[in-house]
């Protein structure tokens, strides 16, 4: 498709043979630069990017930067929220990168975020979380917090199938379920005007309830065989190439038995199925244990993670938020569900210093296609200032690199972004917790991260 506003720069195209990426010297890449502070972060982020390039590879190598525009800039430009052109150039390109979006207020699309990565499928929300020396903290031993989030990205409440309370949609659906379903329309408290009679005359006899509109807000939570097997294909094959002791499926499956319990054991399914010795599954162990007994489960088990095995255990989404905070070490790779990957990389990126510093990415290892953001909001009111910390797009532009095999770009990123912060020059959401620490602007900050490259 023609480019309708903007114009690709000379360079060449990413392309993917056998699940592996093809990247030229000049590969494309298209970016959104982002509003709020987002303007502030790129200029600073890109600097970085650029001198690592040229560190790492002398001028043999130049990522061709490709501008596209999608939020509040965008419509400012277009009047557009998601053009046609932004989601071509991501197609087209393979892999890009954004800082944060304002999602527009009322109708329409309901995040742009979310949009993107249901259009390119993006079914993997990748979020490392990782402790740098000296970054301020709120719990004792930060260092322990190193911890890899594959969350599903396609499913879960984020499919966004919902019906607001009093609509003829959300009434369709409560007339469904009356109908085909009656036990479980008994389960929805205050689905008919009788019900919320009745209530009313215990609890506020002298009010006319008739007033009162029957309003049930529907949402549809759909988990599928194949959403879970491919998220947990990537999970594996990332701890197994990476050599991680462990993948936890988070799930909160003792409620929410056909959904997230299924995911679970989907997952459990898929990674024996596919694995084999390769992996040691508490679901095996279960087995074992029936047929033989504990002692002889445990001696399997030891045997096999002796043997290198990766172990696949699950965890309930609620113990695990508070496990990430008291025994943050059993944790390696987290493959869960979309809405409990969301809580869990939040939570766990205050532990190594706030959302400012937290990067994503957000993947199709069959397709290619991957864009990589900052987790973080718009920060309106810092907007323009040149304060706020550019740590959640440098990152995730490490992500990126790595992920296009260019390692020496990203070890070389991850150097000057420890040497920046280890000497205590950083910007002030950093300095007003360090002791002994000098405040730097946003660019200035860029500056000392090129420095200690």
């Amino acid at each position: 498709m023609p480019y309708q506003d903007v114009t690709p720069p000379a360079g060449g195209k990413i392309s993917i043979s056998g699940g592996k990426l093809t990247v030229p010297a000049n590969p494309i890449i298209p970016f959104i630069r982002g509003d709020g502070t987002g303007r502030d972060i790129w200029a600073a982020s890109v600097r970085v990017f650029d001198a690592a390039v040229a560190k790492a590879y002398g001028g043999d190598r130049k990522i061709a930067w490709f501008e596209v525009f999608a939020g509040e800039a965008s419509k400012n430009k277009f009047d557009n929220w998601l053009p046609d052109d932004t989601v071509e150039a991501f197609k087209e390109f393979l892999v890009g990168i954004k800082g944060p979006l304002t999602t527009p207020v009322g109708g329409g699309i309901r995040s742009l975020n979310v949009a993107l990565r249901q259009m390119l499928d993006l079914y993997v929300c990748l979020r490392p979380v990782q402790y740098f020396t000296g970054v301020p903290s709120p719990v004792k031993h930060p260092e322990k917090v190193d911890m890899v989030i594959f969350r599903e990205n396609t499913e879960d409440i984020y499919a966004g199938i919902e019906y607001a309370g009093g609509t003829p949609e959300s009434q369709k659906v409560l007339d469904f379920i009356a109908a085909n379903f009656p036990k479980d329309f008994a389960k929805i408290r205050f689905g008919t005007q009788a019900a919320i009679s009745g209530y009313m005359k215990l609890a506020a006899p002298d009010h006319d309830a008739s007033n009162i509109p029957v309003q049930v807000g529907i949402g549809i939570k759909p988990v599928s065989n194949v959403g879970t097997i491919r998220l947990m294909k990537a999970a594996v094959e990332y701890a197994i190439r990476e050599q991680r002791k462990s993948v936890t499926i988070v799930h909160k499956g003792n409620i929410m038995k056909f959904t997230e319990g299924a995911f679970r054991d989907w997952a459990y399914a898929a990674a024996e199925r596919i694995y084999g010795d390769q992996v040691y599954t508490w679901a095996k162990w279960e087995r074992t244990k029936k047929e033989k007994g504990e002692a002889a489960a445990n001696d399997e088990q030891k045997a096999a993670l002796k043997a290198g095995a990766v172990l696949i255990k699950d965890s309930i989404a609620d113990i695990t938020l508070q496990q990430v905070l008291t025994r943050p070490d059993d944790f390696a790779v987290i493959a869960t569900l979309n809405l409990n990957g969301d809580y869990l990389s939040d939570a766990l990126a205050a532990q190594v210093g706030g959302i400012g510093i937290a990067p994503g990415g957000n993947i199709n290892y069959v397709t290619g296609h991957a864009i990589f953001e900052a987790t973080h909001g718009t920060a309106p009111k810092y907007a323009d200032l040149d304060k706020v910390n550019p740590g959640s797009v440098v990152l995730s532009g490490e992500m990126m690199f790595r992920y296009l095999g260019w390692t020496e770009v990203a070890d070389l990123i991850l150097k000057g972004l420890n040497g920046a912060i280890g000497s205590k020059k950083v910007t002030y959401d950093f300095a007003r917790m360090m002791e002994g620490a000098t405040e730097l602007k946003c660019s200035e900050f860029a500056d000392n991260i090129i420095a200690h490259m």
